[in-house]
C-alpha cells in the first residue's frame, strides 16, 4: 500500500481545503476506497475523512427530502420518511451488500463507488482501460456474464454496482456539490458518465469537489414504488438486473411512472423510453411488455450476457404488474 496521510475534516470548508492537495481523496465509510487501496488500484497520497459532514435527513416544506452526504446507508433505509414516501429507495439500500457494510457506508460514498468488474481488479493479468487508460478491455471478449448491455463502448463494458443509485436515478434526485468557487447542483441522471473513450472518468465531479447532500423531489406517487434485484444468490451479490420503479394510475391508465435499471450499464440507467411508452396508456401486461421491449431495443449483449435482455424485459414488466396491484 502506498504511504498516505490522514486528516479528519470538521466541515465542508475544511474538507475542501484539505482535499485541494493533488492526489487527495475524500473518505466516507471506506467500503470501496479502502478496498481499492489494498489492491493498490487506488493510491491516494492523502485521505480526508468527511464523516463529520451532515448526516441529517431534512424534511423540507415543499415535501422534498435533503439527505446529508455523510448519512449512513442503514440510517437512510430506516428513516420514516424514506420508508413511507420513497419505499423503492429503502428497499434498494437494504438489497445492497451486508448489514455491516451498510452500517459503515455513506450516501456520498455510495454514489462515488467506482464502476468496476473482475478485470478491473486483476491488475497483473488483465488489460483494463479504466485502470490504465489506453491499455484495452479484456472483459469485452472475456467472461462477461455480469457486464453491460446498454450504453457500453469498446473501451469498457463494466456495470455500475450500486443499488441505491438505481433508486435515486428513478426518483430524479439532485446531487448537491461544493467546490472552491461555491456550490452547484447536478441532476442525478447526469452525474455518472457513460464510458465512451474515457471510462476512467466516471462522474462529472471536478478535482477536489465534494458531494454535500442529495435532494429527493416531492413525488407523492413514489409511495407506490418498489425495487427488485435479480442476482445469483440471495445476499452479498451484485445485480444481474435490477429495477426501481414508481407508478401513478388514473383508473386503469398510467398517469405517471419512473423506472431505472441496474446491472445493465456503466451508470444507473434511467428508462426514459419505457416511461414514454407507458404514459397515457392502459396499465396492462401488454403495455408493460411493450414498454420494456422499447427500452431494451438498443441493447448490445456480449457473448455471455444475452440472457440479460429478456431478463430485464420480464423484470420490468413484472415490477410494473406488482405496482399496479399495490395499494397506494
Amino acid at each position: 500500500m502506498t504511504p498516505f496521510t490522514y486528516a479528519r475534516a470538521q466541515d465542508a470548508g475544511d474538507a475542501l481545503q484539505l482535499g485541494s492537495r493533488p492526489g487527495a481523496k475524500y473518505l466516507g465509510g471506506g467500503t470501496n476506497l479502502v478496498d481499492l487501496m489494498r489492491e493498490t488500484i487506488e493510491r491516494p497520497v492523502a485521505l480526508v475523512d468527511v464523516t463529520n459532514l451532515s448526516c441529517d435527513i431534512e424534511e423540507r416544506a415543499d415535501g422534498s427530502l435533503l439527505i446529508g452526504a455523510a448519512t449512513r446507508n442503514t440510517a437512510l433505509a430506516s428513516h420514516r420518511a424514506v420508508r413511507t414516501r420513497y419505499p423503492l429507495l429503502a428497499r434498494a439500500v437494504t438489497a445492497g451488500a451486508s448489514a455491516q457494510i451498510r452500517n459503515m457506508a455513506t450516501v456520498g460514498g455510495n454514489i462515488l463507488q467506482r464502476t468496476r468488474c473482475a478485470y478491473f481488479y486483476d491488475e497483473d493479468g488483465s488489460r483494463c482501460n479504466k485502470r490504465n487508460p489506453g491499455q484495452g478491455c479484456d472483459a469485452a471478449e472475456g467472461i462477461n456474464r455480469y457486464h453491460a448491455i446498454l450504453g457500453a463502448s469498446p473501451s469498457c463494458v463494466a456495470t455500475h454496482p450500486s443499488d441505491m443509485c438505481v433508486a435515486l436515478a428513478a426518483l430524479g434526485a439532485v446531487v448537491h456539490l461544493r467546490n472552491a468557487r461555491g456550490e452547484r447542483t447536478v441532476p442525478f441522471t447526469d452525474f455518472h458518465r457513460l464510458p465512451e473513450d474515457h471510462p476512467e472518468i466516471e462522474t462529472l465531479l471536478e478535482p477536489g469537489e465534494l458531494i454535500t447532500a442529495v435532494a429527493l423531489p416531492a413525488l407523492p406517487f413514489a409511495a407506490r414504488s418498489t425495487y427488485r434485484k435479480v442476482r445469483d444468490r440471495s445476499s452479498y451479490a451484485f445485480a444481474l438486473v435490477s429495477v426501481a420503479a414508481a407508478l401513478e394510475l388514473d383508473g386503469d391508465t398510467v398517469k405517471d411512472v419512473r423506472i431505472a435499471l441496474g446491472g445493465v450499464a456503466h451508470r444507473p440507467w434511467r428508462a426514459w423510453k419505457a416511461e414514454a411508452v407507458l404514459k397515457g396508456r392502459p396499465a396492462t401486461a401488454e403495455t408493460f411488455r411493450a414498454a420494456a421491449e422499447a427500452e431494451l431495443a438498443d441493447a448490445k449483449p456480449l457473448h455471455d450476457n444475452g440472457f440479460k435482455v429478456e431478463l430485464a424485459t420480464r423484470t420490468i414488466a413484472a415490477v410494473l404488474a406488482e405496482l399496479k396491484e399495490m395499494k397506494a
